[in-house]
């Protein structure tokens, strides 16, 4: 075979291969963006990017915490982002919900999550910042004597958050 021939169907070949390469890509981005807009709907996804405080009970995972939250002593005040969002900008609130969400959507899919729903070492250090965001002027002045960190709120104030 001449060289040009071979050139012209090793050419012809590389094209093929590319042009199913492309399409493949293309089936998969379709995928990917048709489960993630049926995820969307089905879990009612716009609502995560909201401050509303039913957002969190979408999945039925966080009802318990949701009810309780409502018989707590923050409900008229403060939100589950004022508590569980970072403070520092909107960027960092609404990557630190994208985390979480892509965690608890994990947990809620494959069932995999303890009873009861325990906090993250993460989530925790955002909590306690944001008890020292609108508690820090009244906590500044206190002893909090015996404590190992006088910053550990929720050792002894556990249940304020969503109640008991």
């Amino acid at each position: 075979m001449a060289p040009e021939v071979q050139l012209a169907e090793s050419q012809r070949v590389g094209r093929r291969l590319t042009r199913w390469i492309l399409l493949g890509l293309a089936g998969l981005f379709g995928a990917v963006v048709g489960l993630g807009v049926f995820t969307v709907h089905y879990a009612s996804g716009w609502s995560y990017l909201s401050n509303d405080p039913e957002a969190c009970v979408n999945c039925h995972i966080m009802r318990d915490q949701f009810e309780r939250w409502g018989r707590g002593p923050h409900h008229t005040v403060a939100s589950c982002n004022d508590c569980h969002a970072p403070h520092g900008s909107i960027i960092s609130k609404y990557a630190s919900k994208a985390l979480n969400g892509v965690r608890h959507s994990y947990a809620f899919t494959t069932g995999d999550f303890v009873e009861p729903i325990r906090i993250t070492p993460r989530n925790e250090e955002i909590a306690l910042a944001a008890c020292l965001y609108c508690h820090g002027a009244l906590t500044n002045d206190m002893n909090h004597a015996g404590t190992a960190d006088p910053t550990d709120c929720l050792r002894c104030h556990s249940g304020v958050g969503h109640g008991i």
